[in-house]
């Protein structure tokens, strides 16, 4: 038999409806596979005892016939997201000790349908990274191993501090990724500000989909840069992540940036034909010195939408190549501003001084790491008189000619957009935090421009690299029309095959 943290999220649901299992005992499985897996370091709070009392509180509504959608299924969150009476740091130190007496409206939304929270999962400092390497906790590894490592060294190099040659599992999102790539739980609570689902979703060999900017509401998550930011599921499939959604998304009246529009059953579009839709294929990211390996993966992708009745046509984005440096002006900016809230007064870290200017100072540089104040600076000089025309207009300029770029691919017909989801598969941990962080930024070149536009965009898993490692293909969608992702993922997805993860090293 299947071992119960081994069923998808949906397999559980139908386990579960059946009555082949208790949400007791498949919480039960899933907390023993945390505590087995803790050497990856995707958790920073456990919570077995809430995770019991809730999954006992779901067999009794099962009992009564009053189920909800995911009523017993297992599933961490984020530490982006506020959890009443729950650790909510953002990994970051500068947070230590916040337990909010407020629950976030996607949490919310979740338990309102079922779920069963197992803990907070770690992730970069204040969703500031592209590899999980930056937050107070420490590195979270992936659950792949690079080529050639046996699990004994695998376990060696996890029991220090940093982790040291283990793989990303990409960020921020990802102890996630990790977590649900390790079957820790059904499936996650992330976000995605510049493509931190989608790139460490195809990291893993997970799915993740960044919805529709509005479709998700913000209120109760912690914000890094209010404009980009958007709540969305990583899960094992693309039925998974299409279930997951519609339970987080909807409207509310909380977030300003809410939109009112229904949701969708996202399960429906599952098995969807996608004969007669018009896939573009953006000329602007076949970017220089892309490896071979990701040109040809999505050479393969084109070639199973094309098989399923898809028509495939070029098109062009020319603004494309401006998308990395506007967001590193605007993402930086906006922080710079959500930030400043944290001043050692009122909640989290206190560093005390001789004044009260001093104790802002002691506390913001001890409290915010290397990365988190990296940004902030950036975005303070680019808001600065004198700089403000120059840098952060022009950036926001841009961003209206990229986002007019979409409007025009879509006026003209297109249905979606194929890409690759990260320009190469997971590198090791330690391997690029000591460069140029340039280097680390240009991990989000393909995925920074749905931000931008506030579009929608799914990273499906297509195949493996030459080192055994998954590679992912991204779709991008029209405005709220995440249905249509979910239809074309399905088509990847089933031509690609199962992406299997090797024997655990960690056990």
């Amino acid at each position: 038999m299947t071992q119960l943290n081994e069923f998808t999220l949906a397999q559980a649901r139908d386990a579960i409806a059946s009555k082949q299992v208790s949400a007791v005992e498949l919480t039960q499985a899933h907390i023993a596979a945390i505590e087995n897996a803790r050497a990856l370091g995707a958790f920073v709070v456990e919570t077995p005892d809430q995770a019991l009392a809730m999954a006992a509180a779901a067999d009794a509504r099962i009992a009564k016939g009053e189920a909800g959608p995911l009523e017993g299924l297992p599933i961490g969150v984020k530490d982006l997201y506020a959890t009443k009476g729950v650790h909510t740091q953002a990994c970051s130190h500068i947070l230590d000790g916040f337990k909010p007496a407020y629950e976030s409206s996607v949490t919310a939304n979740l338990w309102r349908d079922g779920a069963v929270m197992l803990g907070k999962l770690n992730m970069d400092e204040f969703a500031m990274g592209s590899s999980n390497e930056t937050s107070f906790y420490g590195p979270v590894a992936s659950p792949w191993l690079p080529a050639g490592w046996s699990a004994e060294k695998a376990r060696a190099a996890a029991a220090t501090k940093d982790k040291k040659g283990l793989l990303v599992p990409g960020g921020s999102s990802g102890g996630s990724a990790s977590a649900v790539a390790a079957h820790l739980c059904l499936g996650a609570t992330a976000s995605d500000t510049g493509g931190s689902i989608r790139q460490p979703a195809a990291f893993t060999g997970t799915v993740g989909i960044k919805p529709t900017y509005g479709r998700c509401s913000r209120w109760g998550m912690v914000a890094f840069a209010s404009s980009l930011d958007q709540a969305g599921p990583i899960a094992r499939n693309v039925r998974d992540c299409a279930i997951m959604l519609r339970s987080m998304a909807g409207y509310d009246p909380k977030d300003t940036t809410s939109v009112d529009a229904p949701v969708p059953d996202y399960e429906k579009a599952i098995g969807a034909s996608i004969k007669g839709r018009k896939i573009g294929i953006p000329k602007e990211y076949r970017v220089d010195g892309m490896p071979e390996e990701i040109d040809a993966l999505w050479s393969r992708g084109v070639e199973w939408l094309r098989a399923a009745g898809a028509e495939i046509v070029e098109i062009s984005l020319p603004h494309t190549k401006y998308a990395l440096p506007a967001y590193y002006i605007v993402a930086p900016a906006e922080a710079s501003s959500n930030l400043a809230r944290y001043d050692g007064v009122r909640y989290g870290l206190r560093v005390a001084g001789r004044d009260i200017q001093e104790m802002y100072e002691n506390t913001r540089a001890e409290g915010f790491g290397p990365e988190v104040r990296r940004r902030i600076m950036i975005g303070a000089y680019v808001l600065s008189a004198g700089y403000y025309d120059a840098y952060y207009v022009r950036a926001q300029k841009i961003r209206t000619l990229i986002r007019r770029d979409f409007e025009t691919a879509f006026a003209a017909g297109v249905d979606a957009i194929l890409t690759p989801a990260t320009p190469s598969a997971a590198f090791g941990i330690g391997e690029k935090t000591n460069a140029d962080p340039v280097e680390m930024y240009l991990n989000d070149v393909f995925t920074v421009t749905v931000n931008m536009a506030g579009l929608p965009g799914l990273a499906v898993p297509a195949g493996l690299s030459k080192d055994g490692l998954p590679l992912g293909l991204q779709l991008i969608g029209r405005p709220f029309d995440e249905e249509t992702l979910f239809s074309l993922a399905q088509v990847v997805e089933d031509a690609a095959g199962r992406i299997d993860l090797p024997k655990p090293w960690w056990s």
